[in-house]
């Protein structure tokens, strides 16, 4: 799918104070600082990795108070369409960074994160590109390194064959699966569930989502 380019994005994104710009950035002035520096208290952090216009992670930071939110998203185009949606409700729990998934541990330490949250991810379908799905076995290790002891991984696609092989990878690395739904609405709305932009529309059209949740 080709970006839509927003004009202005790039510096928009520059002078909006809730966003992290790791361009020519040092990780190591982030790492293991982010509630002291960014959030000022000691919550746990939950990060989501390719947050989109941001819908998924503004509501959870809404209805989660006590608990540090940072939006990951590579391209300004999209990131700067969730800049309104944290500024409308004025969200101090709620961070934003434009940074490629690839360089997750040049900017968190271990221990630092409770849990990540992957929805609708890009899914690489082909299989020399296998690598860069946010679910293979590369990017476990990434967040491996990154997560609590009791933390884990909430994955959501609506891509069957990327489900499929995201529970591959996990079964390759040892992971423990405490839930997998193959249809996670097959019975109306899950409850205890946010949905995403993407989620909401194939709900609509009747496409069954697949969920899982897992830790080391």
């Amino acid at each position: 799918m080709r970006l839509r380019n927003v004009p202005g994005s790039q510096e928009r994104i520059l002078n909006d104070a809730f966003t992290i710009q790791t361009d020519g950035e040092n990780g190591e002035d982030f790492k293991g600082l982010w509630n002291q520096n960014f959030f000022n208290n000691d919550h746990p952090i939950h990060i989501e990795i390719g947050m989109g216009k941001g819908q998924f992670i503004t509501q959870m930071a809404k209805e989660n108070p006590d608990i540090n939110y940072i939006g990951i998203e590579k391209y300004s185009s999209v990131l700067v369409r969730a800049l309104d949606k944290r500024a409308d409700l004025e969200l101090e729990n709620l961070r934003f960074m434009r940074m490629d998934a690839e360089d997750i541990t040049s900017y968190f330490a271990p221990d630092e994160i409770s849990k990540i949250y992957l929805n609708f991810s890009d899914p690489w379908p082909k299989d020399r590109h296998s690598k860069r799905r946010l679910t293979s076995r590369c990017f476990l290790e990434r967040y491996d390194k990154i997560l609590t002891k009791d933390g884990y991984v909430q994955f959501k696609t609506d891509n069957r064959p990327l489900f499929d092989f995201s529970l591959e990878e996990l079964n390759a690395m040892n992971w423990i699966k405490d839930e997998v739904s193959f249809d996670l609405h097959k019975d109306g709305p899950a409850p205890n569930n946010v949905m995403t932009e993407y989620e909401q529309k194939f709900y609509a059209e009747g496409k069954p989502i697949c969920r899982f949740v897992a830790h080391r």
